[in-house]
């Protein structure tokens, strides 16, 4: 499904561990932040750049107070966005409507089955936004 959406490189978290087969990445984009910030380098070529828009707490501040530091010493940059609410929403919104973004949808999912999507929602089995309907 993401390559249709234009990836050129998809990997499954849940079949295969990126931070340990020997490839590294010159970008990586992470939404889950469920590693060891010291892993994701690890996968990172030489000037490469990770960045987290989201997880734990504790992975996200290892990332605020590690970051700096790999950076440093190994040339490897890590990046927390934090995303302000509604900035650039025209912007967005005029993506979409040219077609140049397709939104990924897991669902809708009835009111009457909200645990079975939370469950996969807190397993990370969702393959986009998950959406409950009434």
């Amino acid at each position: 499904m993401l390559r249709s959406i234009g990836f050129d490189h998809v990997i499954d978290y849940t079949r295969e561990d990126f931070t340990k087969n020997g490839q590294v990445y010159d970008l990586i984009l992470d939404v889950k932040t469920n590693r060891s910030l010291f892993d994701y380098a690890r996968a990172l070529s030489r000037n490469g750049v990770y960045v987290t828009v989201g997880g734990s707490t504790s992975r996200l501040f290892q990332a605020l107070f590690l970051g700096p530091w790999i950076s440093m010493i190994c040339k490897k940059h890590i990046r927390i966005v934090a995303l302000k609410k509604n900035k650039d929403l025209l912007y967005v919104n005029g993506l979409f409507e040219a077609g140049k973004v397709k939104p990924v949808i897991d669902g809708p999912y009835q009111l009457n089955e909200f645990r079975e999507a939370f469950r996969i929602f807190s397993k990370g089995e969702h393959k986009g936004k998950v959406v409950i309907t009434m």
